[in-house]
């Protein structure tokens, strides 16, 4: 791969406001110069398949074809094992339209009442895509376990923090600093690695 990719403007497939931060504290300091596709007034894509690969890669084709740069796009959820692996790709609106995090935790939980298995993890993948029709789109992911609580605890984070619980460190996620959030995560694990092989 050309040797300069990691100096180009790279539109993110988002407009998740937590997940923009993310990205922007991981990847600025690489010198890449990340643009929210809203900056370039690019819409929501649809997200209709069941997989996270399949709806991260939409995403990306979506925001390349739109503002013709290259695109990085993610999808990323909360997978709880006595559920079924849900919410999985339903993770931002399991509870329904308007997307709301108090009630997709108010569900998640509710759904998980008479289960003693509480565990769950976080999965994040990134597609980079060069173009829209890039026939060889760079894939990454991360993988993050953990169990859920009923009680929220912490005020950083985003989405399902509160109550995903990390055993290890005694600390939910949203108890982590940004910077060891980053460290640890799902989505710093792919990104880490997406760097990897974009250099």
């Amino acid at each position: 791969m050309e040797g300069n990719t990691l100096n180009r403007k790279i539109v993110l497939a988002s407009n998740n406001q937590g997940k923009l931060k993310e990205f922007y504290q991981i990847l600025s300091p690489l010198g890449i110069d990340l643009r929210a596709q809203s900056e370039f007034q690019v819409s929501e894509a649809e997200e209709p398949y069941p997989s996270f690969i399949e709806n991260a890669l939409t995403k990306a084709r979506h925001a390349a074809r739109l503002t013709g740069l290259p695109a990085l796009a993610d999808d990323s959820g909360i997978c709880v094992n006595a559920l079924q692996g849900a919410p999985g790709v339903y993770s931002a609106r399991y509870a329904g339209e308007p997307k709301s995090d108090l009630r997709n935790n108010q569900k998640l939980i509710a759904d998980l009442a008479g289960s003693s298995d509480k565990s769950a993890y976080y999965y994040c993948v990134l597609v980079y895509v060069r173009s829209e029709t890039d026939p060889q789109p760079v894939i990454a992911d991360g993988v993050w376990s953990g169990e859920l609580i009923v009680e929220p605890r912490g005020e950083n984070g985003f989405g399902y923090d509160p109550h995903f619980y990390l055993p290890a460190l005694n600390k939910t996620v949203a108890e982590l600093s940004a910077a060891e959030k980053n460290l640890l995560s799902h989505r710093g694990q792919a990104l880490r690695a997406l760097v990897e092989k974009l250099r």
